[in-house]
């Protein structure tokens, strides 16, 4: 039991350093409560909701691509293609950002034509909605994507971790919204507990996610050939 309290005591003390170290983390915390304060006050419902994150989801994997292709140092420690481990070269870089690309497309294509079947119509109201939730994920995703590029290049990231981390952190997210719309009453209250719940899944998987791909010191990954 002292074990077990301390490694979850260890779990929390580490993810309140990377949460006051994370200059990108507490951007994406301020840009989830612009998005509530403009939800509760502007009276959004669920179909907003999905379809706000469905863009903050593009933006996320756009900037995933964009970081990947652009490592100049990393690791492919357990990351295996066809059963085989792939070495740091830059044809693997090149093959992992290429799959990624293709394969998050096509599910979110997949996602955005289950939006359109059970999503009203848009309307003026919400491209205006859908406009300001892309604006604030835009700046925000921005400013993380530069702030990893620095972290990236003083380090060596793992690329497999990196390849995998937009679904491990968006598909939590979106459940909770899925719930919420299914078993929610519709009130303000039900919204907004959705929305926070919401808040602190994404945020949690952001931190839980960075510190999986967390970056070793260049003199100790071997054999990087990018």
């Amino acid at each position: 039991m002292a074990r077990a309290k301390s490694r979850k005591e260890s779990f929390g003390t580490r993810l309140k350093t990377d949460l006051e170290n994370d200059r990108s983390a507490w951007m994406l915390f301020l840009s989830n409560c612009f998005i509530i304060v403009l939800a509760i006050v502007q009276q959004w419902y669920i179909g907003e909701l999905l379809w706000t994150y469905w863009l903050q989801n593009i933006i996320i994997g756009f900037f995933n691509w964009r970081r990947i292709s652009n490592l100049k140092n990393f690791s492919t420690k357990g990351f295996k293609i066809n059963g085989k481990q792939v070495q740091p070269t830059e044809e693997t870089k090149r093959s992992t950002a290429s799959f990624f690309l293709i394969h998050y497309s096509i599910f979110h294509i997949a996602y955005l034509i289950f939006l359109l079947f059970v999503t009203p119509a848009m309307d003026q109201r919400f491209l205006l909605h859908g406009t300001i939730g892309l604006a604030i994920f835009l700046f925000n995703h921005t400013f993380s994507y530069r702030y990893n590029k620095e972290r990236d290049a003083a380090g060596c990231p793992d690329i497999g971790s990196m390849m995998f981390f937009p679904y491990f952190r968006i598909i939590p997210m979106h459940l909770i919204i899925f719930i919420g719309g299914y078993f929610g009453d519709g009130s303000m209250f039900t919204l907004l507990f959705f929305l926070l719940l919401k808040t602190a899944v994404d945020l949690l998987m952001h931190l839980v996610g960075h510190r999986l791909m967390q970056s070793a010191p260049k003199e100790d990954a071997a054999h990087v050939s990018v």
